[in-house]
């Protein structure tokens, strides 16, 4: 589960110099200087912009925005697609941003359904979204033109209501730009264009290139040398839609073999539950590895409406989600290789809530994995994660830490609005199905989890066991965060610089031997 701030998609404004109307390029945005999360490529052209960013793993986005010669945006249209989706797909969503007075405009189209939100004082402010490296730069540029080492340029996020000052002092050919808590450090020519830089807080560089391909694809194949296969498959749903996925199948099988279905948190997904910012991250590929040499097979599917996926994401619910799994258990219990007894689930994050619906009401499923699963309200847990961190900030008054909190429920209100899935998750209590839960639970957690605290297994623990349940294990790991990695702080703010980015070995190797032990 993502922290809620990292589940909206925005817009990214991008604008041009006159003076280079004709300029096209791309930005390079990499993870500790070497890990590849973004290529962003743009051409200029007079009164506008086109670029196209893809995220490894997330959307691509395509966008145009208009400008006036004096680099005032005039409005911006965006288009945002699932990573892999041909051109020819429909987009997920569309944004436009219109400006009139002295507000700004934004209507934002997904699903079927349509959003609009006005942002006050936003009179010339520049719509701004991670991790646009041009964005960065127009603010530059727009600096640039006042001619003194210090500025401020009216920006706004979209998704939000409020615009903000993005605050710029120049040094030589060095400029530190700060937005709200974000500082980034870069490297301009005398007219403002973007060189590199580098954003320390979150262990991000970026790299200007002459040009870069936004192609972006996730490699699903089996490593060289490895004891089984993998197969690109599609899930038929009962829905008409087809769910793709990766079954990995041991080479050396003596009858049918045991098999387990992954289950991702929050948040539209790949099949790995890869996330950008931890580049190289993707637990799931790591699980399918430790049990197919272990003899049995995993199916791990892109969320719907992601990925190579198709169906519509941006409606769907928990329960919806849970259907999508309950068509991989189906679909595996159609392969001649597959058991159909010997069936395991494994969920991280939402997953964990996903995971139990499912057993629950399918008594074939074998047993059930909840790693860093929830035991409370999506309405309890929200409130943690936006106070927790405002908590910690000691730069902070009383009062701010009160107005940052409003703020941020305000955006989750504004979200609740056009997103089925998080008014369903606000007020969905996990523990009533979790008791329901028969078969053999495996409950894991790490101790510093700042998103779902490690209290939550334990809840977990006793209310499975408190209905009856008697084979149930729980496993917390010291000192390790949500994604299972050794992390003292355990604050998702971190995860950028973070040293590891693989699932800890002892959290693989107890799942493993507990599946092992359940399916045999």
């Amino acid at each position: 589960m993502k922290t809620i701030h990292g589940m909206v998609l925005a817009a990214a404004a991008l604008t041009a110099s006159p003076a280079r109307a004709q300029e096209s390029g791309a930005f390079v945005l990499r993870v500790a200087g070497r890990d590849t999360i973004a290529v962003e490529t743009f051409r200029r052209a007079p009164g506008e912009v086109r670029g196209e960013i893809a995220i490894t793993g997330r959307a691509r986005v395509a966008y145009t925005l208009r400008i006036s010669d004096a680099l005032v945006p005039l409005g911006m249209e965006m288009r945002a697609w699932a990573p892999g989706a041909p051109d020819s797909a429909p987009p997920l969503q569309n944004v436009v941003v219109t400006y009139a007075g002295d507000s700004a405009t934004v209507a934002i189209s997904a699903g079927g359904q349509r959003m609009t939100q006005v942002v006050r004082g936003a009179a010339g402010a520049l719509p701004i979204v991670n991790p646009s490296a041009l964005a960065l730069e127009q603010v530059l540029m727009a600096a640039r033109r006042a001619h003194a080492d210090s500025a401020t340029v009216p920006v706004f996020t979209v998704g939000t209501t409020q615009a903000a000052q993005a605050r710029v002092r120049f040094r030589g050919d060095s400029a530190t730009v700060t937005i709200g808590a974000v500082v980034a450090n870069a490297r301009t020519d005398a007219a403002g264009r973007l060189l590199g830089a580098a954003v320390p807080g979150q262990n991000l560089s970026i790299e200007r290139v002459a040009g870069a391909s936004t192609a972006m694809r996730m490699d699903y194949s089996a490593p060289a040398g490895a004891p089984y296969t993998a197969e690109e498959v599609r899930v038929p749903h009962p829905a008409g839609f087809r769910l793709a996925g990766t079954l990995t199948l041991p080479k050396e099988r003596r009858g049918r073999v045991p098999a387990v279905i992954t289950i991702t948190g929050s948040g539209l997904e790949d099949r790995d539950e890869s996330i950008p910012l931890v580049a190289g991250y993707r637990p799931f590929r790591q699980v399918a590895d430790t049990l197919g040499r272990r003899g049995i097979a995993v199916l791990r599917m892109d969320d719907r409406g992601y990925g190579a996926s198709e169906g519509n994401g941006q409606t769907a619910t928990s329960r919806d989600l849970a259907s999508d799994i309950a068509a991989g258990v189906a679909y595996l219990r159609t392969r001649p290789e597959i058991d159909p007894g010997r069936i395991a689930l494994v969920g991280h994050s939402e997953g964990g809530i996903i995971a139990p619906m499912v057993a629950a009401d399918d008594p074939r499923i074998r047993a059930v994995v909840l790693v860093a699963g929830t035991s409370r309200t999506g309405r309890r847990i929200l409130e943690y994660q936006l106070r927790y961190p405002l908590e910690r900030d000691t730069t902070l008054t009383a009062a701010q830490r009160d107005s940052a909190y409003r703020a941020g429920w305000a955006q989750v209100d504004s979200m609740s609005a056009r997103m089925p899935w998080l008014p369903f998750f606000i007020g969905y209590d996990p523990l009533p199905t979790a008791r329901r839960v028969r078969q053999p639970v495996l409950i894991v957690q790490g101790e510093t989890d700042r998103q779902v605290t490690a209290d939550q297994a334990r809840e977990l623990d006793a209310a499975i066991r408190g209905a009856g349940n008697r084979d149930v294990t729980l496993r917390v790991f010291p000192q390790m965060n949500h994604l299972l990695i050794h992390d003292p702080d355990g604050m998702p703010s971190g995860y950028a610089k973070l040293g590891r980015n693989q699932v800890e070995p002892e959290v693989l190797g107890a799942i493993a031997d507990w599946l092992a032990a359940k399916l045999r």
